[in-house]
């Protein structure tokens, strides 16, 4: 996997974070899958618990809704992700701006840590479940979301004939997409990173757009699409881009719009 510009995905996340909820369906979708998961395990009144990557808030808000004397602490790496959820959640809630690979709390001080449609953006996994491992009380639980291998498949395959009709020596390299983890790779991480009773497993999320111009800046929008940026520019980039959102159309377009595919990855680990 290519090393992810973090610097850029923090940037591009604190520009995108005003107009984040309203550009996100699948994520909103992921939240309630998550929370169903949530459920099924008991929770003291008072818990404390983490949202590594918190976003805007809206997993945070769920949570209090169902356990409204829980100490719940969101933390994000993009500032405006962090004042849209102060916004959006009492002051109780505590907020912090950290790195998911550096998780700035002591040990063993979260009965429960969770995390949604986040952990894609971490070159590896293994440094991050550790981290959450260790703030985690013993026997605490991890439940957590994130996009997974063939998510935009469409549009990675797009981007791929589009260069390499063009010539592009980058075909091979660049594929317009992030490359995402994959099940197996989740579950090798939850467990050297020393978790137990571990569970992966996956599901697949669509949303449809009226055309090729609207999905990207959907993407766009909520800070997702400058992870990898493209080497080059200038008019001969533009006519690869024409080009991919032809192809786009012609290969996945219906009478709908053209859908975008997301495979999520859902996990549980026990401390």
């Amino acid at each position: 996997m290519a090393d992810i510009d973090r610097k850029r995905v923090q940037s591009s996340f604190h520009r995108g974070a005003g107009a984040y909820d309203q550009h996100t369906p699948v994520q909103q979708r992921v939240l309630q899958q998550l929370m169903q998961q949530i459920r099924q395990y008991p929770l003291e009144a008072d818990a404390t618990i983490l949202d590594v990557g918190c976003g805007t808030g809206r997993l945070l808000e769920l949570l209090g809704q169902r356990v409204p004397n829980a100490a719940l602490t969101g933390l994000d790496l993009a500032p405006n992700m962090l004042q849209q959820a102060a916004e959006r959640l009492p002051s109780t809630v505590r907020l912090v701006q950290g790195d998911a690979e550096q998780l700035p709390f002591e040990d063993s001080c979260f009965q429960m840590v969770l995390s949604s449609s986040t952990l894609q953006w971490l070159d590896g996994l293994l440094c991050c479940f550790g981290e959450v491992r260790r703030v985690l009380e013993p026997e605490g639980r991890f439940v957590f979301s994130l996009f997974g291998e063939g998510t935009l498949c469409e549009l990675r395959e797009s981007w791929h004939q589009a260069l390499l009709n063009a010539g592009r020596e980058t075909a091979e390299q660049y594929t317009g997409v992030h490359r995402f983890h994959n099940s197996e790779q989740v579950r090798q991480a939850l467990e050297l990173a020393g978790f137990r009773d571990v569970s992966v497993w996956s599901g697949l999320e669509q949303v449809w757009y009226p055309d090729v111009p609207h999905l990207l800046q959907a993407i766009k929008r909520v800070g997702a699409g400058t992870s990898r940026p493209p080497s080059g520019g200038g008019l001969g980039w533009r006519r690869v881009l024409h080009e991919m959102a032809a192809i786009y159309r012609e290969r996945f377009g219906t009478e709908w719009g053209v859908p975008a595919s997301y495979s999520v990855i859902y996990g549980v680990g026990r401390r």
